[in-house]
C-alpha cells in the first residue's frame, strides 16, 4: 500500500481484502452489531485505482474507490451490503508542510465552491525509500463510506421494542403505544 516517490507519475491499483476492510470498520457500532468473528471473510472488499503526479514537493492523487462493506441495519440489525463508490482527490505534502487544523479549515473554506473536497495527508520525504503510505487514506475512506444509520431497505420496519420480533418477517400483538411515564399511574385506574 505504498507508492515510491521515484515512480511518480504512475497509476496504482490497491486491492483491499476482507481483513483490511474488517479491521477498518471493527469499532463501528453498525459492524459490531453483526457479531461476526475477527477476520470475517464477509466483512467487505474494495479496489482503489489512483493516478499520481507531482509538482515539486506536492504529490497529487486522483482516482476511485469501489467495493462493498457488510454492516448491520440500524432498525432490524440484519446484514446490509453497502456499495462503495467514492471519488478520491488527495494532496500529499511533506509532514513539515502540512497545514495546522485551523489553516486546513481555511483552505477547505476557499475550496468550498469546488467539486471535490480538499484532503491533505502527510508523507515523510526524509525517510529511507521515500514512500507515500496509502493505508491511512484508504482506511479513512472505508470508515466514511458507512452511513450513520444504514438501512437494509427504505421501508424496514425494524424490531418490536417490546418483544424483539423482527417486524419485516413476522408480526406481534404487543401494544407499542408509547405511554408518557407521568400518566402511567392512571393506566391501572378503573372507572
Amino acid at each position: 500500500m505504498k507508492v515510491s516517490l521515484r515512480d511518480i507519475p504512475c497509476r496504482k491499483r490497491v486491492e483491499l481484502g476482507a481483513e483490511f476492510v474488517g479491521a477498518a470498520v471493527a469499532g463501528l457500532p453498525m459492524r459490531a452489531a453483526l457479531e461476526r468473528p475477527e477476520g470475517d471473510p464477509e466483512a467487505g472488499s474494495a479496489v482503489a485505482e489512483l493516478d499520481f503526479h507531482a509538482d515539486g514537493e506536492h504529490v497529487f492523487a486522483r482516482g476511485r474507490l469501489e467495493g462493498w462493506i457488510d454492516v448491520a441495519c440500524s432498525r432490524c440489525i440484519g446484514p446490509v451490503r453497502l456499495v462503495v463508490s467514492e471519488a478520491l482527490t488527495v494532496t500529499y505534502l511533506p509532514a513539515s508542510r502540512v497545514p495546522s487544523e485551523e489553516e486546513q479549515g481555511e483552505l477547505e473554506e476557499e475550496a468550498a465552491g469546488e467539486e471535490d473536497d480538499l484532503d491533505v495527508y502527510p508523507y515523510d520525504p526524509t525517510r529511507v525509500g521515500e514512500e507515500i503510505d496509502l493505508e491511512p487514506l484508504l482506511r479513512e475512506q472505508i470508515v466514511l463510506a458507512v452511513p450513520f444509520a444504514p438501512l437494509c431497505k427504505e421501508d424496514c420496519k425494524g424490531l418490536c421494542p417490546v418483544c424483539g420480533t423482527e417486524l419485516n418477517t413476522a408480526s406481534c400483538t404487543c401494544d407499542r403505544t408509547p405511554i408518557d411515564p407521568r400518566w402511567s399511574a392512571l393506566k391501572n385506574l378503573k372507572t
